[in-house]
């Protein structure tokens, strides 16, 4: 990662030196830690990172040259973190000692961030986590509410389908239409959707949350030296990171103020001019404002509770299903045969029908197991959130002391050649037997994680997936501009919690199967 090269170096030349009069070395040498690569005084670890701008993929480099260990203890200036990079060490982690590894690391930014109220994805374990993980399964993202959203999704899709057909058409100079912005197009798209499923309408301030949320993102990386030197006021203010936290999360609140009180004036016009009845199903502001109000909550929910699982919806529901379709169209770029055969698929299917429905996705094997290989050659987390260890414990007989952070390196295990033929492939077929899921219990495969701590929101993501891919790939070819071959394609990875394009996507495309003009 670019920023942790710099706040290295700005370290070497500011922190260091003072940091080095109060060094104390706090490893215990009793216990039976993982192996680890060699370590410098005060910064610990840090330095091996710089191998790779990508954390992920440095800690998977340093796995490999330990003899592939499953598990690695690294010390991250003074923060103890253990990777986990084999499926065995996944399963330990995920699922024997889930409880024990079921709660965050709260960082000092994490703490800013959360203030005003704890959303699903940094609370806690406790009573608070337990009742908003219910409310998500139970209430807001259930099969039947994702499948209320149904039109939702086929709208927003059929707008996306018309405006890449408008862009489609031939310049009237050469005869030949211009590369549209394929990543753009779809982070809007999933935006708008993920937005009128919690509100009820597109958000009017759309582009300011998609500013908004970039940034967040970047801030909890975790890569900052406030939160790598958490007991170094020197480090938290040189590291600035505190200050970016409290105005992202002021931004960002008062985005989720503006977002209800839209979502409160369309209501009251609905009603209005139903005369004072609303027929329209549940969006999921009206359910967690209903939950509110009928109480009898463990934990009451507060309006700074329910404005952050509001922006967890959010940043989720945008985030991670765009960057996934953004890196499968990559891969069907680079890989002709593969998106010709999906094609191939659809277009006998839907026999020049002009709109994809979601009932038409019933038999499209191979759109999902695109999805799938996706997913694994590009899991958009690929080291999952983290979790602490509340408790020591013996994860693959290695001792994990009480407060370590631990990551699952789901990219390494996902690419690891002991479990994946030809790993670093992209073929779907290798899904074909349906032995092998992202459903939790398959762990050389969790891009969604596995536990208590999973990603709740399977559903939701894999629902607008399958119907955008789907509707691309039916209504267009795809060519990459100018004289550009596939191979020649740039797939840089930037890194934030989640692994996006560095480059937005270009393609050209070329109508096939002429789309119903969406209004």
């Amino acid at each position: 990662m670019e920023q942790l090269t710099h706040f290295l170096y700005l370290f070497s030349a500011l922190l260091l030196p003072l940091l080095l009069l109060k060094f104390k070395n706090l490893d215990d040498k009793v216990l039976q830690l993982p192996p680890g690569p060699w370590r410098l005084p005060v910064i610990g670890s840090l330095h091996h990172l710089l191998r790779n701008p990508l954390p992920h993929r440095a800690m998977a480099d340093i796995a490999r040259r330990l003899g592939d260990a499953p598990l690695i203890y690294l010390k991250l200036g003074e923060v103890p973190v253990v990777v986990a990079s084999s499926p065995d060490a996944a399963r330990e982690i995920m699922k024997t000692h889930d409880v024990t590894f079921a709660t965050r690391p709260w960082t000092a930014t994490i703490k800013v961030l959360v203030a005003d109220g704890e959303g699903l994805t940094f609370a806690r374990y406790g009573a608070l986590w337990r009742q908003l993980r219910k409310i998500s399964i139970l209430e807001l993202l259930s099969a039947r509410r994702v499948a209320s959203f149904r039109g939702v999704r086929e709208e927003e899709v059929s707008r996306l389908v018309s405006g890449v057909a408008a862009a489609a058409t031939p310049a009237a100079d050469d005869g030949e239409a211009a590369a549209v912005n394929v990543s753009e197009r779809i982070a809007v798209l999933i935006t708008d959707t993920a937005v009128r499923s919690m509100i009820g309408d597109r958000f009017e301030r759309r582009e300011e949350f998609l500013e908004n949320l970039a940034e967040g993102i970047k801030i909890t990386s975790g890569f900052n030296l406030g939160d790598l030197f958490p007991s170094s006021r020197l480090a938290r203010l040189v590291g600035g990171n505190e200050r970016r936290a409290a105005e992202n999360r002021r931004r960002n609140f008062e985005l989720m103020e503006y977002a209800i009180k839209q979502h409160e004036q369309r209501r009251t016009a609905m009603a209005a001019a139903a005369d004072g009845t609303v027929a329209e199903e549940e969006d999921l502001v009206d359910v967690l404002l209903r939950i509110q109000r009928e109480g009898g909550l463990e934990v009451p929910l507060t309006m700074g509770m329910i404005k952050a699982v509001i922006l967890d919806l959010f940043g989720a529901g945008s985030e991670t299903s765009a960057n996934t379709l953004q890196w499968a169209m990559s891969e069907l770029v680079r890989n002709p045969k593969v998106m010709q055969k999906a094609q191939a698929e659809i277009r006998e299917k839907l026999q020049g029908k002009p709109t994809v429905t979601e009932d038409d996705l019933v038999g499209l094997r191979y759109i999902k197991l695109i999805i799938k290989e996706t997913l694994r050659l590009h899991p958009v987390v690929p080291l999952l959130l983290p979790r602490e260890c509340r408790e020591s414990c013996k994860v693959m007989g290695y001792d994990v002391p009480k407060g370590t952070t631990v990551f699952v390196n789901v990219w390494a295990i996902n690419r690891d050649p002991k479990y994946w033929d030809d790993a670093t492939t992209f073929k779907p077929e290798r899904f074909e037997a349906g032995t092998v899921d992202f459903k939790g219990t398959d762990f050389e495969y969790t891009p969604f994680g596995a536990g208590r701590r999973m990603c709740p929101g399977m559903a939701f993501a894999q629902a607008s997936m399958e119907l955008v891919l789907a509707s691309l790939l039916y209504h267009f070819d795809w060519e990459l501009p100018g004289d550009m071959v596939p191979s020649e394609l740039d797939m840089t990875e930037e890194m934030g919690i989640t692994v996006r394009r560095k480059h937005d996507l270009y393609l050209r495309p070329v109508v096939r199967v002429p789309p119903h003009v969406a209004p």
